[in-house]
């Protein structure tokens, strides 16, 4: 009944973690302007996959372990930073070309199998390579987790629950942001927003790289 009775307060935790502007809304919205809702699906469940593993090794004690070394959460931050940096330079590349013309806008094709895959592993790096996610979850499922159950069965059970309405919440905002595709695509405007997402990108890497724990 303490589960049951903590559930409310979970689902809003969750909506309002969802919401926050970071790395993953930043790729989740480029994603969905550039490539549609079928080319942010793959960004969106590889960073739910990112999420429930870091779940799971809070759970274990690993997370815990990683949040504690020093050596071990500067690698991570570093990692992290670099990749978000690296996908910011990409996307300032992109507009490049296409203000020059050297970049033709592709057309809403579908997602092919390597593309799909290359998504997947951008947002499950992202997420892995957070140790800000190793923080937050050691401090974030004990509240919700009672002395009397199981901690990694209980949290394996929160966490995935969490993956369901994060996955539904990033789904409708993609699907929304798919409806202006063909506007973000106009060559003028694909240019502006690869130069604005890669900004937003390489300042979160920046952010990643000099925040502290």
């Amino acid at each position: 009944m303490e589960l049951l009775a903590a559930l409310p307060a979970f689902v809003v935790a969750v909506f309002l973690i969802s919401a926050s502007p970071g790395p993953a809304m930043a790729l989740i919205l480029r994603r969905a302007a550039l490539r549609g809702f079928r080319g942010a699906v793959p960004t969106v469940l590889g960073l739910e996959a990112g999420l429930y593993v870091w779940a799971l090794l809070a759970a274990a004690g690993f997370a815990a372990l990683v949040a504690a070394s020093e050596v071990a959460y500067l690698v991570l931050r570093v990692a992290g930073a670099a990749f978000l940096i690296v996908l910011g330079v990409r996307a300032w590349r992109a507009a490049w070309l296409q203000r020059r013309g050297a970049a033709a806008v592709p057309e809403l094709a579908p997602v092919s199998p390597s593309h799909g895959w290359a998504a997947f592993g951008e947002g499950f790096v992202v997420m892995l390579a957070n140790p800000k996610a190793a923080v937050f979850m050691i401090a974030f499922y004990p509240q919700f987790v009672p002395s009397d159950m199981p901690l990694f069965a209980t949290t394996a059970v929160l966490a995935a629950l969490q993956v369901v309405l994060e996955t539904g919440f990033y789904l409708a905002l993609a699907a929304g942001v798919a409806r202006a595709g063909g506007w973000f695509r106009r060559p003028r405007i694909r240019a502006r927003l690869e130069a604005v997402s890669g900004s937003v990108l390489i300042g979160l890497g920046l952010r990643v790289a000099v925040t502290a724990r």
